[in-house]
């Protein structure tokens, strides 16, 4: 029986683990055959959801639960990192886009601008970091941290700078956000009980394949009408994935170098997370009810949000290395 089994998902798991070890150049894929198949889009939108718990899921159940006990007894970085990506962020954008008049010359623009920094930051974020070989539990504790407060945050600036434009139940929300946390903390401390930490590192590869499976199924459901609207409007929807990048990249980069000081390779890890929005779960909270511009900019953020990673792949390893090299120079007169 057992000999059976293991034929039957020898061949899915081999696709699985190609597929994993591709890594970032999948997931940088996963944007381009999502917009090349708009009829996708239709299909697998109600599942955003979905997909959602799933990669969270995915990030829970490979947390290095020994890295995680040593983050959580020094929680000042993670503290300073919560309040940087749920207050700083949001505070700022709102400022600027009530300065410059956005609100008022672009409201869907800036109701999307408002959306996005208010987000916590999105479920794939420890995953991505693994791939890229940063530190994911850095990443994921502070995005479980993230995640349990934005409730309160996303209806604080919603008052402060929506103004109207759109309502925000932070009950609604919270009960959401925290219910995606629960399930999802559950069926993978279900999983390790199950099939033990060690299992699941062995089956990396795999694992990393799925992963890109369930991104493809939120890159697709967010960017069905991405096509459309760019043979429809060409010049609006480029300029409007230059705003896309542009923020993204800002984000990352004001993110690392607020963090220099815990290491570069640490702070690109908290740089990554805070220009990743989860802007799945905004979708979620206001039922899709939203602009067009608003959905536009949206699917638009999926372009850097997959290509950074394989983009930034290559300075990630090089600071690992050298983070690393650093690690034994030190250990090395030390122990002299």
């Amino acid at each position: 029986m057992l000999s059976t089994l293991e034929t039957v998902f020898a061949l899915p798991l081999r696709g699985l683990s190609w597929l994993g070890g591709q890594g970032t150049r999948a997931v940088a894929t996963v944007v381009f055959i999502a917009l090349a198949v708009p009829p996708l889009g239709a299909l697998l939108r109600p599942y955003i959801t979905e997909a959602i718990l799933v990669l969270l899921c995915i990030s829970f159940m490979r947390v290095d639960l020994a890295a995680l006990y040593g983050h959580l007894r020094r929680p000042a970085l993670v503290a300073t990192a919560t309040a940087w990506t749920t207050i700083g962020v949001p505070l700022i954008v709102g400022l600027v886009a009530h300065a410059t008049g956005l609100a008022d010359r672009s409201p869907g623009l800036s109701l999307a601008l408002m959306l996005q920094s208010m987000a916590s930051p999105m479920m794939a974020a420890p995953a991505l970091a693994a791939l890229m070989g940063l530190d994911a539990t850095l990443v994921l504790v502070t995005l479980v941290t993230a995640t349990a407060v934005v409730p309160f945050t996303a209806s604080l600036f919603a008052s402060l700078f929506l103004d109207g434009m759109l309502s925000i139940s932070p009950l609604a929300l919270g009960a959401k956000l925290l219910g995606i946390l629960a399930i999802s903390l559950f069926a993978a401390t279900m999983i390790r009980w199950l099939f033990g930490a060690e299992a699941i590192q062995r089956h990396k590869q795999p694992i990393d394949g799925f992963n890109i499976i369930i991104l493809f199924i939120f890159a697709s459901a967010i960017m069905g009408d991405v096509a459309h609207d760019f043979i429809a409007k060409p010049l609006f929807t480029i300029g409007i994935a230059a705003l896309a990048f542009a923020v993204y990249f800002t984000l990352l980069a004001v993110t690392t170098l607020l963090f220099r000081r815990i290491g570069y390779e640490r702070a690109l890890a908290l740089g990554l997370m805070v220009s990743q929005r989860n802007l799945g779960l905004m979708l979620a909270a206001t039922a899709g009810a939203l602009p067009p511009t608003t959905w536009l900019y949206f699917a638009l953020t999926q372009f850097p949000i997959h290509l950074a990673p394989y983009m930034l792949t290559p300075i990630a390893r090089r600071l690992t290395a050298r983070a690393d090299t650093s690690g034994t120079a030190a250990a090395t007169k030390s122990s002299g």
